[in-house]
């Protein structure tokens, strides 16, 4: 399978300037089988989802269905949504079939405030294309490897982040150390540019399951990169050296 990820610097609170940025990268990068946009793309990390969330489905989601439906790749990235009466930052993996599978971010960043102004997700979610199977989680959320422990039951872990430059570091170790952990690919998208409060270097990159990166974009700059999966090295890896199956049963 190839996976292009999508490394943008979204317009503060413009949903139409974003959306064809995205459509721009997603032309630029050519044929995939899945495309990743990073947390909130559509407006940006907001603390305002009052004003920059959209119903649904709305604009973005609308977008990502038509995309997924043109290009026959699926579309997966987060955006800050109403849900009844209260706000998520909800991670969307749709297929070429209009399909869409959810995930809502369960670690709210209570650092920043998310806590105060979007409701917890309390579901893990698992989704199946093309063979592969991923499992969604949202920036913090890669922080909490109990929360990202794989049962065996994926292949690709796959993260959408706004994720700061004062914490690149960070973020780079936790990539490795999640694949490692899991023996899966770890797929990470991250956002580069400037909001009111952060400035992000991006660092999106593709790691495989020895915690090796197989695919990564320009530190900084907007752009993309694509990798191919190999399934078959995958569970070769993981018969031969068998580490989840000696996992602890929490």
């Amino acid at each position: 399978m190839k996976i292009t990820l999508l490394q943008l610097n979204p317009e503060w609170g413009d949903v139409n300037a974003n959306i064809q940025k995205a459509e721009a990268a997603v032309k630029a990068a050519g044929p995939s089988d899945l495309f990743v946009l990073p947390e909130m793309w559509s407006s940006g990390f907001t603390m305002q989802p009052e004003i920059h969330s959209e119903n649904e489905p709305g604009e973005a989601l609308e977008w990502m269905k038509l995309t997924s439906s043109r290009t026959g790749a699926a579309v997966a990235g987060s955006v800050a949504v109403r849900s009844g009466d209260c706000f998520r930052n909800r991670f969307y993996f749709v297929k070429p079939d209009g399909s869409v599978a959810y995930y809502d971010k369960h670690h709210l960043f209570t650092y920043s405030g998310e806590d105060g102004h979007y409701e917890a997700g309390n579901e893990r979610l698992n989704v199946e294309w093309k063979g592969v199977r991923f499992r969604l989680i949202v920036c913090y959320d890669l922080r909490f490897p109990v929360w990202c422990r794989n049962r065996g039951d994926y292949d690709v872990l796959l993260c959408v982040a706004s994720w700061p430059d004062r914490r690149a570091d960070a973020w780079k170790l936790l990539l490795r150390a999640r694949a490692v952990e899991n023996q899966c690919y770890v797929v990470a998208v991250n956002r580069v540019g400037n909001d009111p409060t952060c400035h992000y270097t991006g660092d999106s990159a593709a790691i495989d399951a020895y915690g090796r990166t197989v695919s990564e974009c320009r530190s900084g700059e907007e752009g993309f990169c694509s990798f191919e999966t190999d399934m078959i090295g995958l569970a070769e890896f993981r018969s031969k050296f068998p580490v989840l199956r000696d996992a602890d049963k929490i």
